[in-house]
């Protein structure tokens, strides 16, 4: 279908996963910068720990940002599909998706293990400095609780569900903003000529091959 790329593209940006649990809501300030004190024993294992609970969503961000340069190609593919013969769009509709879906199974996975690696060494020291180790047990608590994993482990069916509905309902109206934003760029990108320049010069007329003179007598 000419749509199904922008579809899935859309698709794809709604199910983006949720973010880590200790991620959400809004950044806190900035503390004020003191002389870090050694972390103890006790609070190393902690962090360990509430590290250890977030790693499926440490691993969920190395796969989205492997899937983010394929859904902009795969919205920019589904605006070039309207500009070939209705008869070819399917199949070369179809040809693109395999090449994206391809790029995201070769990448998704080094990008995974790339944020389970770097993960340790970039939250451990944020986490021994902006929780004491109190409150590295009550996020231990929060994160191992039945609920929260009962709840955790519904969002992605939550989010696919409504992520279905807004494209379903949103497509028409997201396509027809998109031409016209897609026109209004061609149009800055292409200026019409300013008022009073000078039209380019028209080719010279091919001159007029001569009639053969007659024979001289």
């Amino acid at each position: 279908m000419p749509h199904r790329l922008l579809s899935t593209a859309l698709a794809l940006a709604a199910l983006a996963s949720a973010p880590l649990s200790w991620a959400q809501g809004p950044a806190p300030a900035a503390p004020a910068a003191a002389t870090p004190t050694p972390s103890s024993p006790e609070k190393k294992r902690l962090v360990e720990r509430v590290i250890q609970l977030q790693m499926p969503g440490v691993e969920n961000l190395g796969r989205q940002l492997a899937e983010q340069p394929a859904l902009m190609m795969g919205q920019q593919a589904s605006q070039a599909l309207q500009r070939l013969p209705a008869e070819r769009r399917e199949a070369v509709a179809r040809d693109i998706q395999a090449d994206l879906r391809q790029y995201v199974e070769e990448m998704a996975p080094p990008m995974r293990d790339r944020a389970v690696r770097l993960a340790p060494g970039i939250l451990t020291p944020m986490l021994e400095e902006r929780f004491s180790e109190q409150e590295l047990r009550e996020v231990i608590v929060l994160l191992e609780s039945p609920t929260l994993r009962k709840f955790q482990n519904a969002g992605p069916e939550m989010q696919r569900a409504l992520g279905e509905r807004i494209v379903a309902e949103g497509r028409a109206s997201i396509e027809a903003r998109a031409k016209v934003l897609e026109q209004s760029i061609v149009r800055r990108l292409n200026p019409p000529a300013a008022p009073g320049s000078a039209p380019a010069p028209a080719p010279a007329p091919t001159a007029a091959p001569a009639a053969p003179r007659a024979p001289a007598r």
